[in-house]
């Protein structure tokens, strides 16, 4: 295991910033993931740990030690890709070995490393087949044995779930994470899925155009975004524009156009400022008929459902508000709502999060 950081890094093509002075540290045997759209610097910030493209400024380290200038094979990584390259004329046993082989580890030795790699990714036993006789998801599992066979350290794993289907991708979710935590090697993981960073995460780092938007636990960008960007790109998040009416030591009542005065939990607001709210959809909840008593630093408005999503037990619910464009989700207690109806929306206080509109 060994700590990574990146300081000051910089990359461009040409003309192109890909990656701008970015500062970020990937504590020991933590689980990191980039995560961004597509051309947002992820992969040529992974690429560049791995040693396959050289920063144009800044220093990257591994356990203290600068390696900027150190070549991949000198760099002791374990690097899966998400076609998972694999030989397809060797055998599983000498794909996973081929690392061991060119690290002149003893052939007996070798047998033994890539029998217990076959174990941590509970596919004892194939060490005879080929890539072709295995699933996809068999695949991938080999392609992370051969990764940690060598006992890299350090686990870059640049989409390693993209090309698997959507059951698989979940069952592999869950056992990367279960591998990583058996082994406790510091991993860096490249995905523009969000369910995928939230799932897998102990930090995730949200990327946007070259530069770092956020860096915190999933549950801290998730739930406190900094920006207009993170509170978009991590789940569906309604925006809407306001300005402070008052504000208080703990509390303060934004105007919103249509929707009146929405009282929110937050400090330090000035008076007559323009602010963005973040109003989650699974915190906007629906009601139909007479509203029920409003609760304690509740927030109540109405508006009419134009639009419905079915997903099984949840449905995503698209409405109007006045002059504004909603999604909820709300999970579905008796009858689904149909296009057309009229709703109370009701959302907490608590589950709204200010953005100063002069920082987004």
């Amino acid at each position: 295991m060994a700590e990574v950081r990146l300081k000051a890094i910089s990359k461009s093509f040409g003309p192109v910033v890909a990656v701008k002075r970015a500062d970020v540290t990937f504590e020991e045997g933590s689980f990191t993931t980039l995560l961004g759209p597509s051309g947002c610097g992820k992969t040529t910030l992974l690429r560049m740990i791995a040693g396959l493209e050289k920063p144009t400024g800044g220093d990257i380290e591994i356990a203290g030690q600068r390696i900027n200038d150190v070549p991949i094979h000198k760099r002791n990584l374990g690097i899966v890709f998400q076609n998972y390259a694999l030989f397809p004329h060797k055998t599983i046993g000498q794909n996973i070995g081929f690392g061991l082989k060119y690290r002149n580890v003893p052939a007996a030795e070798a047998r033994q490393k890539v029998t217990r790699a076959l174990e941590i990714v509970r596919l004892p036993g194939v060490e005879d087949r080929y890539p072709s006789q295995l699933s996809g998801g068999q695949q991938q599992r080999i392609a992370l044995a051969r990764a940690i066979v060598v006992e890299p350290d350090v686990l870059l794993l640049d989409e390693p779930l993209s090309a698997l289907d959507a059951n698989l991708r979940e069952e592999m979710r869950v056992e990367l994470k279960n591998i990583q935590r058996q082994i406790g090697i510091t991993t860096v993981f490249v995905t523009h899925d969000q369910s995928e960073a939230l799932a897998l995460s102990d930090k995730v780092v949200v990327m946007s155009a070259g530069n770092i938007e956020q860096t915190g636990a999933p549950q801290e960008v998730y739930g406190q975004p900094k920006s207009e960007f993170v509170a978009r790109f991590l789940g569906n998040a309604n925006i809407l524009a306001g300005t402070v009416l008052s504000a208080g030591s703990k509390r303060a009542k934004i105007a919103v156009e249509g929707l009146g005065t929405i009282s929110v939990l937050q400090a330090g607001l000035a008076k007559g400022s323009r602010v963005q709210l973040v109003m989650r959809a699974e915190n906007l909840q629906l009601q139909t008929g007479k509203p029920s008593a409003k609760k304690a630093g509740s927030n109540r408005f109405s508006g009419t459902i134009t639009a419905v999503d079915y997903q099984g037990q949840l449905s995503r619910y698209f409405l109007s508000a006045g002059p504004h464009h909603l999604e909820a989700v709300n999970t579905i207690d008796g009858t689904l709502l149909a296009e057309g109806t009229p709703v109370s929306v009701t959302i907490n206080d608590t589950d709204i999060v200010v953005l100063d509109s002069s920082e987004t």
